[in-house]
């Protein structure tokens, strides 16, 4: 049986919304959000429109052989590809190191909880602290 998460059934106030967009660790947190995605958003976009134009107005050299029936234009294709995946790997990246633990502080303070430390991680091998935890509801229980 799925059951739905504990929570206190009583009435609550909306957060402050306001309130949280003038606190300084959300202005934190946008500050680190526009200082990665402003400036790699305009590079995409200038990488983007120059892939474009060398296709629209530089035909001849576009079509430059690079390596047997590969030309300019298709390395510069596949290129948008390969970046548009760097970038988005490289954003998950930032976003995991920098922004998330921001957001949840907030979120945190939002709630009226502390943020909870991540878990010890145990050493190879080393002895558990009691029964395996394996997810899966025992029937009956």
């Amino acid at each position: 049986m799925i059951t739905a998460p504990n929570a206190d059934p009583g009435q609550h106030d909306p957060p402050d919304y306001r309130q949280v967009q003038s606190s300084p660790e959300f202005a934190e947190l946008r500050s680190a959000h526009r200082s990665f995605a402003f400036p790699l958003t305009l590079a995409f976009i200038l990488w983007y429109l120059g892939y474009v134009l060398l296709s629209s107005y530089a035909g001849a050299f576009m079509a430059t052989k690079v390596a047997g029936h590969l030309n300019v234009a298709f390395v510069l294709g596949i290129a948008q590809f390969a970046t548009t995946f760097l970038i988005a790997w490289w954003y998950s990246r930032h976003a995991a190191a920098r922004l998330d633990p921001r957001a949840e502080a907030i979120k945190a303070r939002l709630e009226g909880t502390a943020a909870t430390p991540p878990a010890p991680v145990r050493a190879a091998g080393a002895p558990k602290d009691g029964p395996e935890q394996t997810g899966v509801q025992e029937a009956g229980a």
